[in-house]
């Protein structure tokens, strides 16, 4: 099985989330984790599952993100797909606009659905401790669980 998980971020938080995911299948499966703006048509090549993650920034994901979208060779018709964010759990006028805007990685999601990708599971977000971090104790751990997860089912729509 062919996996790429392409992510973006801003304070390490993202990337340690797709890293974790990906060494948690390195062994098991072909697996690529590449930010959004080094993605290549040959990562795209033979692919099972399209995993895409973004920190949420007044409910969007990042321009490196909308940059991998706008990609004119993104092919993803029928390809498995996923989608994950990283995200604090703000009170205040943080919390209020992440209510009003919503979290990146249901976006994500949407913009994946929208170019063929099949919705595996729905998306996922990971804790952040303030705007730069750490990650929430045990997000790691949960990301590499939710990862394996999401692999099962890919397997079983092969």
């Amino acid at each position: 099985m062919k996996v790429l998980i392409v992510y973006d971020s801003v304070h390490g938080n993202t990337e340690q989330i797709a890293q974790a995911m990906g060494k948690s299948l390195n062994n098991e499966m072909d697996v690529k984790v590449v930010r959004g703006n080094e993605v290549k048509t040959d990562h795209l090549t033979g692919l099972n599952l399209l995993i895409v993650g973004s920190p949420t920034h007044g409910g969007r994901f990042t321009e490196s993100i909308q940059t991998f979208f706008k990609d004119k060779e993104l092919s993803i018709k029928n390809i498995n797909i996923a989608a994950f964010d990283t995200r604090t759990l703000s009170t205040g006028i943080v919390g209020a606009i992440e209510k009003v805007f919503g979290r990146a990685a249901v976006r994500i999601a949407d913009v994946l659905k929208r170019k063929g990708g099949i919705l595996l599971i729905q998306p996922e977000g990971f804790v952040v401790e303030g705007i730069k971090g750490p990650l929430k104790e045990g997000e790691l751990e949960r990301a590499e669980t939710w990862v394996k997860i999401l692999v099962e089912k890919a397997k079983s729509f092969a």
